[in-house]
Formats: C-alpha cells, sequence, structure tokens
C-alpha cells in the first residue's frame, strides 16, 4: 500500500505540475510573486543545498524568525534552509547563504539532496518533502506542531493523506495536548508536548526609537479590513486624547501601498498628519505606516496600547509574547484560534469583539500591563537535531 501511494501520489504531482504551468507563467509576473514562482516551480537560481547537513522548512516570516533560538545552537557550517515565501526567504537568508525556495513537490526528485535532519514548522505537510528527505537518509522531525480546532474537521477528511505522511516523520513536538491529540489522530508518532517555540527566546530590540509625546498605540500585524476598523476606533481616541500616536504594522509587505492609500484618505478627512517610516523614520504625525520589515519589536518597546491584528477577523492571531516582554497593554480580537497556547501564556491580554474596540480603547484606564507568564524549552528539539548528527 505504501510503495502504491507513494507511486500514485507522484504521478499526481507531475500531472498538477504540468496543468499548472500556463498559470504559473502568468501569476510569474506579479510583484508578489516574482521571485518565489520562478524559483519555486521553475528552479531559477534556486540551486540545490549543500548535503549532509540541517535542513530548517518554514513558511512564513514569522515561523522563520521562531527558528532563531535553534539555529543559533547549531553549528553554521551545517545549516540549510527553505522557505516557500518571499519574506520568510528574506528571513532564513539572514542565517545562512545555504537558503532557498523550496521546490514544488514533483520537483524535489531532481532538487533534493541527502541531508541529516530535516525540520520542518508548525502545518507544512508536503508529502513528498518528508518521504523523500527519508528515504534519503534524514531524521524527520515536526516541531511547534498545531492543529486548531477550526482546521481539525478539514484534516480529518483528508485523513488518508495525513495517515501516509506522518509514516515519514519520525517524530513531532506538539504545542499543546490538544494538539497531540488531534495530531496522534491522523497518524502521528513519538509526540512530545512541549509548548510554542516562539515562547523560547523573543526578539530584542535592535535599535533604540525616541518615544511621542502623548499616548503611543500600535496597530500590529494587521490583515484585510482591520485597518480601516482600527482607524475608526482611533478618530474616536484622538477627539479625547489630542496628543495620541497610531503606528500602523501591515502584516503582508503587498499590502503597504494599499493601506498608505487609505491611511491618506482617511488622514484628509480627520485632518490629521501621516508618513511612511521607509521615507521618515521619526514617530512625530498622527499616524506613521510602518512599511519596512523588523521594526515591530522596536516599536513594542516605545508603545502604550497594541491593537494586535490578525484576530478581529478570523485570520488566526499573532504572537502577543512579542510585545507582552515590553509590558504593553494589548487588545485583540476573539480569532486568535492558531496562537492559544501563546495567549494563554501572557497574563492581561483583552479580547474583545470588533465592535467594541472603540469603547475598550477609551477605557485605556482600565487595561491591564501584559506580562508573560511562562517560557518553552527547546533542549529537547537540539538534542534529538544532535544525536542524529553524532550518528550519520
Amino acid at each position: 500500500m505504501e510503495k502504491t501511494f507513494f507511486f500514485l501520489y507522484s504521478l499526481f504531482a507531475f500531472l498538477l505540475y504540468f496543468l499548472a504551468l500556463p498559470f504559473l507563467l502568468l501569476f510569474s509576473f506579479k510583484t508578489k510573486y516574482k521571485a518565489s514562482i520562478p524559483a519555486r516551480f521553475f528552479l531559477w537560481k534556486n540551486s540545490t543545498l549543500k548535503p549532509n547537513g540541517v535542513w530548517f522548512h518554514s513558511c512564513s516570516f514569522g515561523e522563520a524568525k521562531a527558528i532563531k533560538p535553534l539555529v543559533d545552537r547549531l553549528p553554521p557550517e551545517l545549516l540549510r534552509m527553505s522557505s516557500t515565501t518571499q519574506t520568510g526567504y528574506e528571513a532564513i537568508n539572514a542565517y545562512t547563504k545555504e537558503s532557498r525556495y523550496l521546490p514544488f513537490e514533483a520537483l524535489l526528485f531532481f532538487w533534493m539532496r541527502p541531508q541529516k535532519v530535516l525540520v520542518v514548522m508548525e502545518a507544512e505537510f508536503w508529502y513528498l518533502l518528508f518521504a523523500l528527505a527519508r528515504k534519503r537518509g534524514a531524521k524527520t522531525m515536526l516541531i511547534n506542531a498545531r492543529m486548531s480546532e477550526r482546521s481539525y474537521p478539514k484534516y480529518l477528511r483528508m485523513k488518508w493523506l495525513y495517515v501516509q505522511i506522518f509514516k515519514y516523520i519520525d517524530e513531532v513536538y506538539a504545542q499543546t495536548e490538544i494538539d497531540r491529540e488531534r495530531l496522534a489522530s491522523l497518524g502521528a508518532k513519538n509526540i512530545v508536548v512541549m509548548g510554542n517555540i516562539k515562547l523560547s527566546s523573543l526578539p530584542s530590540v535592535t535599535k533604540t526609537l525616541m518615544k511621542p509625546v502623548g499616548m503611543t498605540l500600535c496597530a500590529a500585524s494587521t490583515h484585510e479590513g482591520e485597518e480601516g476598523l482600527i482607524l475608526d476606533a482611533f478618530s474616536t481616541f484622538k477627539q479625547v486624547n489630542a496628543k495620541a500616536r497610531l503606528i500602523v504594522v501591515p502584516r503582508h509587505p503587498e499590502r503597504f501601498d494599499k493601506v498608505a492609500s487609505m491611511i491618506d484618505t482617511f488622514s484628509k478627512k480627520e485632518k490629521l498628519t501621516w508618513h511612511r517610516y521607509s521615507e521618515n523614520e521619526r514617530l512625530e504625525d498622527d499616524i506613521v505606516l510602518v512599511d519596512t520589515l523588523g521594526e515591530l519589536v522596536n516599536i513594542y518597546a516605545i508603545c502604550d496600547i497594541v491593537i494586535l491584528g490578525g484576530a478581529f477577523k478570523p485570520i488566526g492571531g499573532h504572537n502577543a509574547a512579542e510585545a507582552a516582554q515590553f509590558g504593553c497593554k494589548i487588545i485583540s480580537g476573539k480569532h486568535y484560534f492558531n496562537q492559544v497556547d501563546i495567549f494563554e501564556a501572557v497574563e492581561g491580554i483583552t479580547i474583545v469583539e470588533a465592535s467594541n474596540l472603540s469603547r475598550r480603547l477609551l477605557q485605556h484606564g482600565l487595561l491591564k500591563p501584559t506580562k508573560l507568564k511562562s517560557k518553552t524549552d527547546i533542549s529537547p528539539i537540539v538534542e534529538s537535531i544532535n544525536s542524529a548528527i553524532i550518528s550519520k
């Protein structure tokens, strides 16, 4: 059965690849995909990784940043990295020049070289990635594994696929006991519950910013539909707190221009000043749009209130611990289903309905400064990786 599934899945991957070629060529001209699609689907400037290393695969910018504590505890010459997004690639490229875009599954047959360990973050369930890595000698690990209540029924409907994937995963490090139970029901084995590795080591300030006069609010990691909500709430807040400042940090770089246009229209209507951070790093205007990557932790360090995006719409939320380390007051929406364990590790987060954001902001005196209740020990993962390095 296992060999038959491997053959049929591989055949399907090749067929899908050839059918998708015209669409891939079309999308490759879009700014968002101009680097990733040629690299992932045509291997353009995407040479193979050196063999016999420790290969980390992470999808997003946040996941790529989260593996840094592990990266720092391993020999630099053994590091191999891959990602599927442009922001993720930019993050891993800072760790080692042995960083690549992960090719589409069918191309892994020609691209993948033997490694000592494959470490995959969270929910990157690529069958051929695990199967080929294992067949070519790698110890395979899934770390920071999670499965939200919202997504679990979808995984169950595809259980026949995940049972086959987990046959090729040697060890799983789950975030919570509930994640362990859900993963086990899909065929995962050798599961260790260890918490979220994003709590093992939080990012530090890289430069000191001058805090503006008055209360400083940060709309952090916002998504489509959230900036408008926050701007409206800030308008009401500004009427009572004239010296207040709002710093807006969209989650995805491809939305910077769209958010800039929205802020420009809003500012003209409200007679407020604003500018883009890439043009001026001073934070003295009423609204500042942060249109560069890697600045959020520096902004958290000077903020009074953080309105954490990704949870006012059903996105899943973002890492509240990064702001909590500075004692910021944090307001989040209710849709934080991908960050439950982190939210439970932070004391003082205020959860509100989107419709109540404005009212809660006006009651800012009742908000509590946040603080971390616990951290995660990543030693078991490091020890497992080192044992594979020594034995191979």
